[in-house]
């Protein structure tokens, strides 16, 4: 993270988790600290493979914490690389990588009357709702800042829908293809 400017008031606290959704969210985030002149928090929060209660029931688990924290600062070094070409976003603030449950890590570090919090949207069933809870749906429900909810880029509506295509066998319609060339502009 640069350090060039001095520190601002305000902060945008931002969840990455490496997922599509997520680099779109720190894209939208370093967007909104440009604009307000603010510094750049993104947060990458980890549990340990089935939450800390499984961790402390396995001493083995005990050896692999330090494993899993390494894991966790190797993708949120890769998620700033992906969006911004290296880790300095350009922006002061940090980087942070924390252990807890996502939700309520963000909440917790964007506690300031000032902060924004910026988390992805994504577009989810109500199957893998009930399955996996949501961390932006926790941090809507508990947080004291404004809370940004970014939408999922159309990449990754685009990407899911080829994937389920893939996963049914499905062919591939060509007509859909024809339409798509044809909205094209000619000189793209």
């Amino acid at each position: 993270m640069s350090e060039s400017q001095p520190p601002s008031a305000s902060r945008v606290v931002v969840g990455v988790s490496g997922s599509l959704g997520s680099l779109t969210a720190l894209g939208r985030a370093a967007e909104e600290a440009r604009r307000r002149e603010a510094e750049l928090w993104p947060v990458l929060a980890w549990e340990p493979p089935g939450g800390d209660h499984a961790a402390r029931r396995f001493p083995a688990a005990v050896v692999m914490v330090q494993e899993w924290e390494r894991l966790a600062r190797e993708r949120l070094v890769g998620a700033l690389r992906e969006v911004f070409g290296g880790t300095d976003t350009g922006l002061p603030g940090q980087a942070l990588v924390v252990r807890g449950a996502p939700g309520a890590m963000l909440v917790r570090i964007a506690d300031r009357k000032d902060d924004i919090l910026v988390v992805g949207a994504g577009q989810r069933g109500r199957v893998h709702r009930a399955l996996s809870p949501s961390a932006g749906r926790f941090c809507l429900a508990h947080a004291t800042c404004p809370v940004l909810a970014v939408p999922p880029s159309p990449l990754q509506a685009a990407l899911a829908s080829v994937h389920r295509r893939n996963t049914w066998r499905l062919r591939l319609d060509m007509r859909d293809l024809q339409k798509e060339f044809e909205t094209v502009p000619p000189d793209a």
